[in-house]
């Protein structure tokens, strides 16, 4: 009776989009139970005309990213299963992709590493054997492939019928031909769909119009920061050897193939091939005119053909399968599908519009993970999948604009085929957010990351000589290869040695910082962290939030600086996001993202209280400014606030002032520290030193699939504490079955970057991938390479693991943390 009562209070649904996204999340939604779901299109059923109405319907699952692998898995995994009465809506014939070059080649084994990591099947061939596969191919102009044989092409409109009529077996209703309007609600809330036929009811609506969304969304308010684009597909003449190769039924045999070094991709069309091309110049859709452009076209997403921008296609499309010499292009066109600025779906509720929630950018290959993730964010309130690579809020402020969305968005489209580096930072729109100290960094020759729209020293090439001389006096620059030697300098290594032996700057002003203040504030912040903030005015207490599973969102440095006044050093945007929908609606705490008014260096080294204390009258001794602390005081003029904590491992302070007093503080601080020989260092040193000490990075190391227990971080964890988001699911939780470990390479040229799948080195288990890294860096204070990796919880210190990193095999030995001083002498002096 208690579950019939449930499900007649199940909300209303209404769902904008009947495509591949809309027909999946309708499916999903209705399979749990919600069955009052009403889908609306503008279009036929159930080719609407949208991107899914052409799509091609590869499916490759590797990825880099864990997230969207995760979401091709469950699409292949899903769209096997569907039956339709005109045939399949997935063929398995498996994915090819092949390399022309050394550098695509060494790039797909880095590729195959991925899929080991992600519990992908594939396996690297030779050319001969790609042959083989793929007998069009011309064995002689490839070096090699990567082959994943449960990849796929989707039949992209079956799968949206096979879905929408399991939905409507449930109560779903799908409504064609039907214009949104806009959307109703009360001022807080969504209250329904207006359409050309009248308002739809609803209490929670899903934007899932494709191309069209970003549209939508402003009427509410919205910034959904995607960019129609305009992507080749053609299909050639019959090709003789594929007659009678194939049926009208089966369609295709041969593996699907990826041409990526000429932006290419084929797949069969019965006896005929298809060819889809990202090697031409960008070409947003202009919406205000694309009724007009594609009145004569078959569908509103299908463009013209541009035979001129095929040219170079076709042209390396007959070198790579030789029998289309014999062959011509009988039809194309230029469909359209979405961009983002950084190529991952948009996903998630709008914060000041309850109940309006967007599931945009999602090609056919992702399609039914992410409903299946967005289904369960709306009725469970975490998805089983980790998104914050696809948060809606993920963005900083920087991203909203139209100039950046579509050129941010149009280098995606241009480098969707390309060997990307994990530290390749994007040349257009740099220097939009610099510290106060920019200038005096340039002068020191910084050489600068990018992150969150902020300039980021990497190193600095002044050190250039302080490297010379420590490497003259033993200090140790292991070669690198030339993959792990870009966007890096051996210039780092010098520079994090010199943090250990003297003293640093490090420039901390990116770190995200609020202030949340008012006489709720210490309550908010005890329900929403994981450890005890309600401590004296100057603590400062490491800790984390986490969801409702008790998953890590995020960890936080919250720093009491008056009775109703927290400085909270955060993780980006989706902290602000997930705060501030946690206040009270008394009114009595605000939330205000200080970051870019303020500044903050961090000083560094066995020298750092030499260097700072004569500049300040207040005791900064380990006594009189204890570890975990802040301080209100002065530096000569400057108003600062000090904390002494370190993400390095040294003694040292956060210091922080108003923005307007940055190069003053920059510059007092270089004045004093001359007699110190102090140093400005960058984010690679950083980035060695606080792997040295065990200190996680959010994001990279752990995430909301990860428990505390299992990233290492009981100790921030009180669960005498009164309640706190995520405690329940704490005290619930089963054993973890994989620990976040350090790991410590043999080999002193060993280097890995992140994502490298990693095996057990016993006799029993050679062959077995049991996990993968998250991040590395080369460790100057031991002279090797020091990794954190996901491995079974039954892994101990003094085991002997592998780790692949492209097609080479290190030896590493798992290690008690931290790796550097565990003693934590050098911060406690």
């Amino acid at each position: 009776m208690q579950q019939s009562e449930d499900l007649l209070a199940a909300p209303k649904v209404v769902i904008i989009g009947a495509g591949i996204v809309g027909s999946s999340l309708a499916d999903e939604i209705t399979a749990r139970g919600w069955t009052d779901v009403t889908v609306l299109d503008r279009g036929p059923l159930f080719a609407t005309g949208g991107s899914t109405s052409h799509a091609p319907g590869l499916v490759f699952q590797t990825n880099p990213s864990k997230t969207m692998s995760e979401f091709a898995k469950y699409t292949v995994e899903k769209f096997s299963a569907l039956r339709h009465p005109n045939g399949w809506a997935f063929n398995p014939t498996g994915g090819l992709e092949v390399a022309s070059t050394p550098e695509r080649w060494a790039d797909l084994h880095r590729k195959a590493g991925w899929a080991q990591s992600w519990g992908i099947d594939g396996e690297l061939l030779t050319a001969g054997q790609c042959a083989e596969l793929h007998p069009l191919l011309d064995a002689d102009r490839i070096l090699g492939g990567f082959r994943t044989p449960t990849d796929g092409l989707v039949k992209a409109v079956r799968a949206v019928e096979a879905q929408a009529q399991a939905a409507i077996a449930r109560g779903a209703i799908f409504r064609p031909h039907t214009e949104v309007l806009g959307i109703v609600d009360d001022g807080s809330k969504v209250t329904g769909v207006q359409t050309t036929d009248g308002v739809v009811a609803a209490d929670v609506v899903v934007c899932c119009a494709g191309f069209w969304g970003a549209q939508l969304a402003k009427q509410v308010g919205l910034v959904v920061p995607l960019v129609p684009m305009a992507h080749q597909y053609a299909t050639t003449g019959r090709i003789e050897p594929l007659v009678g190769r194939n049926t009208e039924a089966s369609e295709a045999g041969l593996p699907i193939l990826r041409h990526q070094d000429q932006d290419l991709y084929f797949r069969e069309h019965v006896d005929r091939i298809g060819i889809g091309y990202y090697g031409h110049d960008p070409m947003p859709v202009d919406m205000s005119t694309l009724a007009a452009d594609t009145a004569g076209e078959q569908m509103p997403s299908m463009l013209p053909f541009t035979d001129e921008d095929f040219i170079p296609a076709w042209r390396e499309s007959m070198k790579l399968l030789p029998v289309l010499t014999d062959s011509k292009i009988e039809q194309g066109f230029n469909g359209i599908f979405s961009f983002t600025p950084d190529g991952f779906s948009i996903m998630g509720e709008h914060r000041e519009l309850s109940g309006f929630w967007v599931a945009e950018a999602v090609w056919v290959t992702h399609s039914a993970g992410v409903a299946k993730a967005t289904a369960e964010w709306i009725i469970d309130g975490t998805p089983t999948t980790e998104v914050h690579e696809c948060d809606l809020y993920r963005f900083e402020d920087v991203a909203s604009t139209d100039e950046f969305i579509l050129t941010t968005s149009s280098q995606a489209f241009v480098e969707v085929y390309d060997i990307v580096h994990p530290h390749q930072y994007r040349e257009a729109l740099r220097g939009l957010r610099t510290s106060p100290f920019y200038a005096r960094q340039q002068e020191l020759g910084a050489f600068f990351f990018e992150g969150g729209g902020w300039e980021r020293p990497a190193w600095y090439e002044a050190n250039a000589a302080l490297a010379q001389r420590l490497g003259s006096e033993g200090l140790a620059y292991p070669e690198r290869d030339e993959w792990s030697a870009k966007f890096w300098s051996p210039i780092s290594i010098a520079e994090a040695h010199w943090t250990r032996q003297r003293v640093a700057m490090y420039d901390m002003t990116p770190l995200t910082r609020y202030e949340v203040a008012g006489r709720g504030a210490v309550a908010l912040l005890q329900r929403l962290t994981t450890n005890n903030v309600d401590k004296s005015v100057g603590s400062v207490t490491y800790t984390m939030m986490l969801d409702e599973t008790g998953g890590v969102r995020s960890d936080l440095t919250v720093a009491r600086l008056a009775a109703d006044r927290f400085q909270v050093g955060a993780n980006g945007p989706m902290d602000f996001d997930w705060i501030t929908r946690h206040l009270p609606d008394d009114g009595s705490v605000t939330v205000r993202d200080v970051t870019g008014a303020t500044c903050c260096v961090g000083v560094w080294g066995p020298a750092a209280r030499g260097l700072v204390q004569p500049l300040c009258q207040d005791d900064l001794s380990h006594e009189g400014f204890k570890y975990f602390r802040a301080l209100a005081t002065h530096l000569g003029s400057i108003p600062v606030t000090m904390m002494r904590v370190s993400y390095v491992g040294e003694l040292g302070w956060e210091i922080y002032a108003d923005a307007a007093y940055g190069a003053a503080l920059w510059d007092l601080l270089w004045s004093a520290g001359a007699e110190y020989d102090v140093i400005a260092a960058g984010r690679i040193a950083f980035n060695s030193l606080r792997i040295e000490k065990g200190y996680r990075s959010w994001g990279t190391d752990m995430t909301a699939e990860h428990l505390p227990s299992a990233a290492g971080l009981d100790f921030a964890v009180r669960m005498a504490k009164e309640e706190f988001v995520g405690k329940a699911a704490l005290e619930q939780a089963p054993a973890p079955e994989k620990m976040l470990r350090s790991i410590v390479f043999h080999d002193p040229t060993a280097v890995v970057l992140g994502k490298e799948p990693v095996y057990l080195n016993d006799d029993g288990h050679e062959g077995e991938c049991v996990g993968y890294v998250t991040s590395a860096a080369y460790s100057a204070t031991i002279g090797r390479s020091i990794a954190y990796a996901w491995l079974p919880v039954a892994t101990s210190p003094g085991d002997v693991v592998a780790v692949d990193y492209r097609g080479s095999r290190y030896g590493a030995t798992v290690h008690e943390e931290p790796v550097v001083d565990p003693e934590m002498n050098r911060i406690r002096r």
